[in-house]
């Protein structure tokens, strides 16, 4: 499926950084290790990447790998991209942020187990930052998958992340326009959490 979504001329999600990515830049400092995961075609991690981060990026398309390849060279930027089923990946390394924005392709079990890999690739004393839709984007049709149940809450992320520094988790609506995939008033969340040391 996503393959097949991504084999496109243009840059389904545009080549611009999610606005997540824009609000909290200050958060992402030059020198920091960062993974983007389930990344697609590199907005994020190119982003990171050009404000001195050392990226590596996780994502299992080729065809979108191949579009992020295209943008980091015409950015000028290097990241490591990767291309793996982050459902099956066995997450080696630590890195000081792990990101995940728009990851809500899998249900309440496979998130579990997702999110679970997650945490255990970030540093102690490293940040989580998660970007998503909430329930409600069922109302607006704007972007993301048709199921409730891979949403976030507040209230799902407090709980997933119980015993973490949370530093931010809001919800909160805005209008979007990250190429044909996200377009129109959304529903979405904002979370970012720090690892106990």
């Amino acid at each position: 499926m996503w393959e097949d979504r991504y084999q496109t001329p243009d840059y389904v999600f545009g080549t611009a950084p999610a606005a997540f990515m824009t609000a909290h830049e200050a958060r992402f400092e030059p020198g920091q290790t960062a993974l983007s995961v389930a990344d697609g075609e590199g907005r994020n991690a190119v982003f990171l990447a050009e404000r001195g981060l050392h990226v590596t990026a996780l994502e299992y398309a080729p065809s979108a790998i191949a579009k992020a390849r295209r943008l980091a060279e015409a950015r000028g930027v290097s990241v490591d991209f990767r291309e793996v089923d982050v459902l099956s990946y066995d997450w080696p390394e630590q890195y000081d942020i792990v990101l995940g924005v728009f990851i809500q392709f899998v249900g309440p079990e496979p998130r579990r187990q997702l999110l679970g890999g997650m945490k255990s690739a970030v540093k102690p004393g490293g940040l989580i930052a998660l970007h998503g839709y909430t329930p409600k984007q069922l109302d607006f049709g704007t972007g993301g998958p048709p199921h409730a149940e891979n949403m976030y809450t507040e209230e799902l992320l407090e709980t997933a992340f119980e015993g973490w520094e949370i530093l931010e988790n809001t919800s909160y609506e805005a209008e979007i326009h990250e190429g044909k995939g996200h377009s129109g008033r959304s529903a979405l969340i904002d979370f970012i959490a720090r690892k106990p040391g």
